[in-house]
């Protein structure tokens, strides 16, 4: 599990095939290196990746042909936010979150708000509509891994605020319209869905259990 706040922004080295996918080198930059073993979960720009070899101040991981369908920006080099998994005494300072990329956006605008002058930036990204549906405002969000609040919704568009210290210490600052973006929904959003869709005819668990048999 993770909390979208990003602790180090790294950078992809090197991409090789492997397999059906790619295997990743990236210098993890500020991350505490010293803290991390092979087998551990990092997010990189949002999508949850096992650490499968560590060689000085770069980690290696694997990416599958799935997690290259569903992301964005892990197949070349470029800047990454990471962040490693939760342990169950740190504080959650922005929300829970699978690292489990749900699909990607397309940023439509990026602009500094108006008459702000502590300098925030308002971002707008579009999503499938069957993203879409799971966004509300004041809602949580998670865009290249990390953890925002939704201010508004307006059809398969959402916007956010994103303020001096966001863009200092991630990647976002770079973003333009056009960019394709990572997106993972909040969980909350993600079960009531699923539990509407059986409404009130739904049977139960043992009963849902009863089919696999």
């Amino acid at each position: 599990m993770f909390t979208g706040i990003v602790q180090a922004v790294g950078r992809i080295a090197d991409a090789q095939p492997r397999g059906d996918g790619l295997r990743l080198t990236i210098d993890a930059g500020a991350l505490p290196v010293a803290d991390i073993a092979i087998g551990d979960s990092v997010a990189i720009n949002g999508c949850c990746l096992t650490v499968v070899a560590i060689a000085g101040n770069a980690l290696v991981f694997d990416a599958s042909a799935e997690t290259l369908r569903c992301t964005t920006g892990l197949d070349g080099a470029g800047a990454v936010n990471m962040e490693l998994a939760l342990r169950l005494s740190d504080r959650l300072g922005g929300h829970l979150m699978t690292g489990h990329v749900d699909g990607v956006g397309t940023v439509r605008a990026i602009a500094p708000v108006q008459d702000d002058p502590w300098g925030s930036v308002r971002l707008e990204v579009e999503l499938a509509p069957s993203l879409a549906r799971f966004v509300a405002p004041k809602g949580s969000v998670a865009v290249q891994g990390v953890s925002l609040t939704v201010n508004q919704v307006a059809g398969t568009r959402f916007a956010v605020n994103l303020i001096p210290h966001t863009l200092a210490v991630t990647t976002l600052s770079a973003l333009a319209p056009g960019a394709r973006v990572n997106i993972e929904i909040d969980l909350v959003a993600r079960y009531v869905a699923r539990l509407s869709e059986f409404g009130a005819t739904a049977a139960g668990p043992a009963t849902e259990d009863r089919r696999w048999t």
